[in-house]
């Protein structure tokens, strides 16, 4: 028995956001195999990560924020084109080319909520981890920080459908509770609150 490798990487489809890449690898057992990958890194920064160890940069930022006035969590509920519904979801957002994920928490907690960042507990955030590792290498820092300020929409892009709010721990746990659709993250940030 052989360990698997990754042996060939081409492009399956390309959107402005995401790739979808076919990844051609041999299985533990010496069989050639194929694997859809979504990902958000071009191709050769693809390449260079199976092919030369290089590391993964971080594709986007989750934001774990408590309103420090109101010591409350902050959830946003936002329409989902892959569910055709909406969500209720951490605030979160892409890192711009040329970004540090401070930058990246900054803008996109003040875009998607209006809040505004006061303090990164870095104790408590994790700078790289994987969200969905069958189905993408989509790599994402979870960041818990404190913010301040009103919830305001003012600041949302066009395609963005998004209500912000403030939960207090028992109305957190109230929507999980409820049924509502709810994204993984949010709902292990309100069970460990």
């Amino acid at each position: 028995m052989s360990k698997t490798k990754v042996t060939k990487i081409d492009v399956l489809a390309e959107t402005k956001y995401l790739k979808l890449y076919n990844a051609e690898y041999i299985n533990k057992n010496g069989e050639t195999r194929n694997w859809a990958i979504a990902s958000r890194k071009d191709l050769d920064t693809v390449k260079n990560k199976f092919f030369n160890g290089a590391e993964d940069d971080i594709d986007a930022v989750i934001i774990v924020a408590t309103h420090v006035e109101q010591n409350k969590i902050v959830i946003i509920r936002q329409f989902r084109v892959p569910i055709n519904d909406y969500v209720y979801e951490l605030p979160a957002g892409l890192v711009d080319s040329g970004e540090d994920f401070i930058t990246t928490v900054k803008r996109e907690l003040k875009e998607e909520t209006g809040l505004d960042l006061i303090q990164i507990d870095y104790e408590k955030s994790k700078t790289k981890a994987y969200v969905s590792t069958g189905m993408t290498d989509e790599c994402i820092s979870l960041i818990y920080c404190t913010c301040k300020g009103n919830i305001s929409q003012k600041y949302l892009e066009a395609d963005e459908d998004i209500e912000a709010m403030l939960l207090s721990k028992e109305e957190a746990i109230e929507l999980i509770n409820s049924g509502k659709k709810i994204d993984i993250k949010a709902l292990f940030a309100i069970q460990n609150m």
